[in-house]
């Protein structure tokens, strides 16, 4: 019997970034780092598939994306909060 290997989801990632949710914007992140609507990244963050069945989430290479999103923008809060002093 042959065993199938599934891609690990990580079907939390709304919970791991509950501090920040409201602070993002979303919709950019989707578009400017995965040339992807704003909808495809609420329902990855929700974990649900785009259908809105459970079983969604992100790949470990879409969850490394994200962190480097994350970071990237990071940068940018901080270059701009630099600029005012």
């Amino acid at each position: 019997m042959t065993q199938i290997e599934t891609t690990p989801i990580i079907s939390d990632a709304k919970a791991r970034l509950a501090d920040i949710l409201l602070t993002i914007s979303w919709r950019d992140i989707s578009r400017r780092y995965f040339g992807k609507s704003a909808s495809w990244l609420y329902h990855k963050l929700d974990g649900v598939k785009s259908d809105g069945t459970p079983g969604g989430g992100f790949t470990p290479e879409e969850a490394r994306q994200l962190s480097d999103a994350l970071n990237a923008t990071a940068d940018r809060l901080r270059k701009a909060a630099s600029s005012l002093t």
